[in-house]
């Protein structure tokens, strides 16, 4: 007992000094699943809203990133692909203090039509979820199986920075793996990106 309230207690020391909120950690269930957020149309979303038969994808990007522009492709298959496997499809934007500009709703709908989106672009608001999740860069991919436990969490590919050259899609392998019910074989990998822009 005394040891667990010390481990609490270094954690939270931690995220004083760093700022950084705790990751959420593989095998943990969806955060707030009926916590409704708006999307760019101004309707309102929730996770339990889009989660389909074999659950959920979760991404946190935004419209200006280099990371997220030259993964855009990658993404894009990916995320058509959850949904062919009946996996819903929700993309967030956390960057709170850019609101006013480069992530404004107006921008964000700007991007959304430019790459065709067919799945929710939702405006995290005050970075709740990305806190939520310890979500740190864009863009972060979190999937979630039909029970909503977290299976995945990280990149989409094994190379970020040069999309084109990845030798292993570690997205859509996941949803293979889970769809076929079987467990997940790599359930982390580095998600490398721009730095949400939380309020200060």
């Amino acid at each position: 007992m005394k040891k667990t309230i010390l481990s609490f207690t270094a954690i939270l020391l931690i995220m004083a000094f760093t700022g950084l909120p705790e990751e959420l950690k593989i095998g943990s269930p969806i955060p707030s699943p009926d916590l409704k957020m708006k999307d760019i149309t101004g309707k309102q979303i929730s996770f339990n809203d889009a989660k389909m038969e074999n659950g959920l994808l979760v991404i946190f990007s935004c419209n200006t990133c280099p990371w997220v522009i030259k993964n855009q492709n990658v993404a894009d298959q990916a995320y058509n692909y959850a949904l062919s496997k009946n996996i819903g499809v929700l993309v967030l934007n956390s960057n709170e203090s850019e609101r006013g500009t480069n992530d404004s709703k107006e921008r964000m709908k700007e991007y959304a039509k430019q790459q065709n989106y067919r799945w929710p672009y939702l405006i995290d608001e005050n970075s709740v979820m990305a806190d939520a999740f310890g979500a740190k860069v864009t863009p972060e991919c979190y999937l979630f199986n039909k029970e909503m436990k977290l299976v995945y969490h990280g990149a989409i590919t094994d190379n970020p920075k040069t999309p084109s050259e990845s030798s292993r899609a570690h997205l859509k392998v996941a949803i293979d793996e889970i769809v076929e019910g079987k467990t997940v074989s790599m359930v982390t990998s580095k998600a490398m990106g721009c730095t949400i822009k939380r309020k200060s």
